[in-house]
């Protein structure tokens, strides 16, 4: 094997940002005062594919919102951690809670404080809407925004990476 290569483990651990990731990052607000977020369907759809193949998702957000913990209800995702300045400790808290190392987790960020936890991990992806030097670092930048099914274009690229894509479509009843 040529220097500087390492073996490519599969990706177990998903950590997503939240706003600009899982949402088109705006902030829209209530006239009461409440934060709404829109989530993509198709990105709810791809999260609970990557369970099915016995991955793990995580949030990782640096503002808090109950909308937040109402969808990862909805999708069964029990890691949330929310009101994060410092990512990288909070990294290593979810890498810890799943038992995985750095080349076992592949972090989806768009935003600066995204980028140090997407340095550390063994795969990055950035959705197309991110900034410039978020994409610089990812190992992959999607064709989709965030919020307009990033989530599930990433979800795709990781599950054939780690060769179990024909596998999840054999168990959606997808042949072909």
């Amino acid at each position: 094997m040529p220097t500087g290569l390492r073996f490519l483990e599969s990706i177990t651990l998903l950590i997503l940002d939240v706003d600009g990731v899982l949402t088109d990052g705006g902030l829209p607000y209530s006239a009461d005062g409440n934060e709404i977020k829109h989530f993509h369907v198709q990105d709810g759809g791809a999260i609970r594919l990557w369970q099915r193949m016995g991955g793990v998702v995580a949030l990782l957000s640096g503002r808090t919102s109950p909308a937040v913990v109402a969808r990862a209800r909805d999708l069964g995702i029990s890691l949330v951690l929310q009101g994060v300045a410092d990512k990288l400790p909070a990294y290593e808290e979810l890498c810890r809670k799943a038992g995985v190392t750095d080349a076992r987790v592949c972090v989806m960020g768009d935003d600066l404080l995204d980028l140090p936890p997407m340095q550390r991990s063994g795969y990055s992806i950035a959705p197309s809407n991110a900034l410039p030097v978020v994409k610089r670092v990812a190992t992959y930048v999607t064709r989709r925004c965030g919020g307009a099914g990033a989530v599930a274009e990433a979800v795709e690229r990781l599950l054939r990476r780690n060769g179990t894509w024909s596998a999840a479509m054999r168990q959606t009843g997808v042949h072909g």
